[in-house]
């Protein structure tokens, strides 16, 4: 299969020098690839925003769009305006605005002046105009906390209506959420494009703890394929090679819009799955 898809691939910040060092050289692989941009993700509660700041300065500089994500936890309006006019005079143009992990013990609360990431949309949108490329969040498997799913594609379409350009969603491995979450939103009026987030498999127990918290579902049947293989790492690796590459195939044959990865900072994975998909240049 080849095709010309657009690709996207999501960082987190390094908490060591060493970490630093790989992941400049996990970004020059990836770069290779000629994705459209790299995200750079916050912590739990932006405990690492400092680090994302100096990592999305350091990455830009080189010379593709580096988007990084902001979060309602902890943010003021002055922080916020202080921190988007840092990014503009960088000539960064995209941000991934997002709600963020809310802190335990504040009883539901940001600790900030906004509550949800439609705040963030209206508020960067009313002090900033067009200037940014505003992506949000989508959850085609639903939101944890949102009750239902009709609850959910309101929320995401409010988000849309606030001025979103577009939305990376949560991974999955089960394509036709990701449609059917697509029919329902488009069924509303609402056109924005909305990227699958896709999740290579490399580590069984990493994922499965990962997913059960976030609300990311693993088929029964892969789940049950992946713990037949125990502490195999090759055939663990086999298997999500063949399993996501095939699902990344049915969801651009059906018309997403583009593929953003989620890297965890590693290289092979992503590689593995583009070159599969015809997108290694």
């Amino acid at each position: 299969m080849t095709t010309t898809i657009p690709i996207s691939f999501e960082f987190f910040p390094p908490k060591t020098e060493e970490g630093a060092v790989k992941l400049h050289q996990v970004h020059s692989e990836l770069s290779a690839l000629k994705p459209e941009f790299f995200s750079v993700t916050y912590g739990a509660g932006g405990s690492t925003q400092e680090r994302t700041i100096n990592t999305v300065l350091e990455l830009n500089a080189k010379g593709i769009s580096t988007a990084p994500h902001l979060s309602c936890i902890g943010s003021t309006t002055a922080l916020l305006k202080g921190l988007l006019n840092r990014y503009q005079a960088h000539g960064i143009n995209r941000i991934v605005a997002l709600r963020g992990d809310l802190p335990s013990g504040m009883g539901g609360s940001t600790g900030g002046d906004f509550s949800h990431a439609i705040d963030l949309v209206a508020f960067i949108r009313k002090e900033y105009g067009d200037a940014f490329h505003l992506e949000v969040a989508a959850y085609p498997e639903m939101h944890p906390q949102a009750g239902n799913l009709d609850n959910d594609i309101k929320h995401f379409v409010a988000k849309a209506n606030a001025g979103a350009s577009s939305a990376i969603t949560q991974y999955f491995y089960n394509a036709d959420a990701y449609f059917h979450f697509v029919d329902r939103v488009r069924a509303t009026g609402c056109d924005i494009p909305i990227i699958p987030g896709i999740m290579p498999i490399t580590n069984y127990s990493n994922l499965a703890r990962f997913s059960d918290a976030c609300g990311a579902e693993i088929p029964r049947w892969m789940r049950k394929q992946l713990e037949a293989y125990g502490d195999d790492s090759a055939s663990i690796k086999a298997f999500g090679l063949d399993a996501v590459s095939k699902m990344c195939e049915t969801l651009i044959a059906g018309g997403a819009p583009a593929l953003h990865f989620y890297s965890m900072n590693q290289t092979a994975a992503s590689q593995s799955i583009c070159a599969r998909l015809g997108l290694t240049q």
